[in-house]
């Protein structure tokens, strides 16, 4: 649990932010008309799993976005309206699988700037969709830290900015389960507790890389041994799953219906910050550090105001506002140096070196190998 003084400073800086996100999931479709007058854009400019809006005429004044759900609100959006006179218009998707497939389906021509995480960026290199970085309209790169500034999955950063980063780890109910987890192990050998009452993420590489990791193996492993062994300990887990989902447990667990969930640690601050009883752990194995990213596709229809967008999220000011009142990690030294003192010290939010050493970032395998994963993961969800 955050100090009291630390969950005070959380719980006021977020509140918006998660009643939005929940707002925003569950009620987008049936209010879509409904104007939001303190900020300037509707419901209908803001929608998850979006259709063809590949006949959009973007207006020179007009920004369309692809991104997760967290990622704004209508306190950044409009100030970035008052600065630049440009609207944005946000569309949300759950996770990289669906962004890509969405793109390309040749749904996504009127975006331009897209939220990729960074084992993605590659990706959608080597598929070419993206524009490369004309640095020189960025001078705002200059703020982000050392290592941030060069990627093992788009060296030189030609083609992404670093937005957010984080790690991926179990938040739980500490009241129900005391000793609560270390790690991966804790799940099989706690199964009496854990049975029907908790989920495991919708992100395959995440769920299988963490297995992975816990019985010694690399989360990018591409021995088809050694995942197929992830795979099996994950069949032994599956009867005690609720579910697979990167978003729903949130509400649950405060509820009380959960007990423990696997998610990324921008999540388990906000629900900490609203339940007094929850804890976020890094498996003692190791997890994935994330980073998500910025990047602007080829086919943007507005890429000036792409760069303007990129350059307001630089700004420290911006960075650490938008920090304090979504409660993800920046990789932005000149935002940090801004954060509150309770936020700069919380290992949640920003972990020791001491663990970051024991983590690992996805990067992309082998079309093989992600076949491979891909196989195994369809035939554990839907058994």
């Amino acid at each position: 649990m955050p100090p009291t003084h630390l969950r005070s400073v959380l719980k006021s800086s977020n509140q918006s932010a998660w009643t939005r996100r929940g707002f925003l999931q569950t009620s987008a479709g049936m209010l879509s008309g409904l104007a939001l007058s303190s900020c300037g854009w509707t419901l209908a400019e803001v929608k998850s799993d979006v259709g063809d809006v590949s006949d959009h005429q973007p207006a020179s004044n007009e920004l369309y976005i692809y991104t997760w759900s967290s990622y704004f609100d209508d306190e950044l959006l409009d100030g970035f309206q008052k600065q630049t006179g440009i609207k944005v218009i946000a569309d949300t998707f759950e996770s990289n699988e669906v962004m890509l497939a969405t793109l390309r389906a040749g749904k996504g021509a009127a975006y331009s700037v897209i939220y990729p995480s960074d084992y993605t960026v590659a990706k959608m290199i080597s598929l070419k969709m993206l524009r490369e970085l004309d640095r020189s309209r960025l001078p705002g790169l200059s703020n982000l830290l050392p290592r941030f500034q060069n990627s093992i999955t788009d060296p030189g950063n030609r083609y992404h900015v670093p937005f957010s980063w984080g790690t991926t780890g179990f938040t739980y109910d500490s009241e129900q389960l005391s000793p609560g987890p270390d790690g991966w192990s804790y799940l099989w050998q706690t199964q009496d507790k854990l049975s029907r009452r908790m989920t495991l993420m919708s992100d395959l590489r995440e769920v299988m890389g963490g297995v992975l990791r816990s019985i010694g193996y690399s989360y990018n492993s591409t021995n088809p041994a050694e995942i197929q062994q992830a795979y099996e300990k994950l069949v032994q887990l599956k009867p005690q799953i609720v579910t697979f989902n990167t978003d729903a447990w949130r509400d649950q667990l405060i509820a009380g219906d959960l007990v423990l969930s696997m998610g990324f640690s921008s999540d388990a601050l906000t629900v900490m910050s609203e339940d007094a009883r929850l804890r976020y752990v890094i498996p003692a194995t190791g997890t994935s550090v994330w980073s998500d990213t910025l990047v602007i596709p080829k086919t943007a229809p507005n890429p000036k105001a792409a760069y303007a967008w990129i350059n307001y999220l630089l700004e420290p000011a911006i960075a650490a506002k938008v920090t304090e009142r979504l409660l993800f990690a920046t990789p932005n030294q000149a935002a940090y140096e801004q954060l509150p003192a309770a936020l700069q010290k919380n290992e949640v939010l920003f972990p020791p070196e001491s663990v970051l050493a024991r983590c690992e970032g996805i990067v992309p395998v082998s079309s093989d190998t992600e076949a491979l994963y891909e196989r195994y993961w369809t035939q554990l969800v839907s058994s």
